[in-house]
């Protein structure tokens, strides 16, 4: 009896060795996919065993309304490298990426679009720019795109703006298809949908060296896309989000009380000089309009109001920022002992 459960704890413990040593997790969001899994994992598999590499793929159902889930169940049946989460409701690409993230047991993690637009073609040249030119994480550009105008030209917009605003020489931020090396996933938090801004997100966590690579798009084969022009917004509003929890999000006074004490100073001497002014009148026994009739006034007056409500604001921003559990938390890199 001894001896079976010291084999049966072997044969664990080797199973657990084999699953930490995976050279590959490929995680797949899927929104309504059924139609496109089993075409995709069977060409993962093609040319991930071409390269001879162990592998997982985690297919994230997002909450599909189709028999989505029912054909990642058959592939994993017939494939155990096939893993699946499955999501109550719809949550977002960003919550499928945080959940797969969380589940990866390779030392690189590549993502990429259930739709079949995105090629599995790419992985070894993906993997080698990880491995060997030592990036840190890797953004498919999607140079020729088979997608309609009402998508590429806002698109071409976006990634300009945010090009320009995070000083990332990116030219496709949204595409799907990336690689990262295993502990850039495991220390950025994906959330809201923030995962068009996973390289900004890998910036501020302290890896710089991202990359891009030109990679093939192919025209979608099954079903339609998920996202209309109202990511647009989104994204923008996001962008300013994601920057700013970046530069404050630890010290949120520096932003507001610079601000509100720079509008209360410029406030005070409106005012100061107004009363000053009316001073000098009176004082050369000269008409003086009343300070209330001055425009200038109101515009002190809302100065200084602003930049008091603004200085309070971050102070209570410091205080909550100063109690919140991970205050002293910070990334490591490397530690000796």
């Amino acid at each position: 009896m001894q001896k079976e459960l010291q084999q049966g704890s072997k044969q664990k413990n080797r199973a657990m060795e084999r699953e930490k040593a995976l050279d590959l997790s490929i995680v797949v969001p899927a929104y309504d996919e059924e139609e496109s899994l089993g075409e995709l994992t069977a060409w993962i598999a093609q040319v991930v065993e071409a390269e001879g590499r162990s592998y997982e793929v985690i297919v994230v159902d997002d909450g599909s309304d189709d028999g989505t889930w029912a054909e990642v169940k058959r592939i994993s049946q017939e494939d155990s490298r096939v893993k699946g989460i499955r999501f109550r409701r719809n949550y977002g690409k960003s919550a499928a990426l945080s959940e797969g993230f969380a589940a990866a047991k390779g030392k690189i993690v590549i993502t990429m679009d259930a739709d079949l637009q995105d090629s599995p073609d790419e992985i070894p040249a993906l993997m080698a720019m990880i491995e060997k030119e030592g990036y840190d994480m890797v953004s498919g550009w999607k140079k020729v795109r088979h997608d309609p105008l009402s998508k590429t030209i806002p698109s071409k917009i976006f990634n300009n703006v945010v090009r320009r605003m995070s000083g990332i020489k990116l030219h496709d931020f949204n595409c799907g298809l990336k690689a990262y090396r295993a502990d850039v996933v495991k220390t950025i938090e994906v959330y809201g949908e923030m995962h068009r801004y996973v390289p900004l997100l890998a910036k501020e966590a302290g890896f710089k060296k991202i990359g891009e690579k030109v990679v093939q798009h192919y025209e979608r084969k099954f079903g339609k896309s998920k996202f209309g022009i109202e990511r647009t917004v989104k994204g923008f509003l996001d962008l300013l989000s994601v920057s700013f929890m970046g530069k404050f999000g630890k010290r949120p006074m520096h932003f507001f009380g610079a601000l509100g004490t720079l509008m209360f100073f410029f406030g005070f001497i409106a005012a100061g000089w107004l009363g000053a002014k009316k001073l000098w009148f009176v004082y050369h026994d000269w008409n003086a309009p009343l300070v209330t009739s001055s425009p200038y006034f109101y515009l002190a007056l809302v100065f200084m109001i602003l930049g008091t409500q603004l200085f309070l604001t971050g102070f209570t921003a410091e205080l909550v920022t100063r109690n919140a559990p991970d205050r002293n938390k910070y990334l490591i890199s490397e530690k000796i002992e």
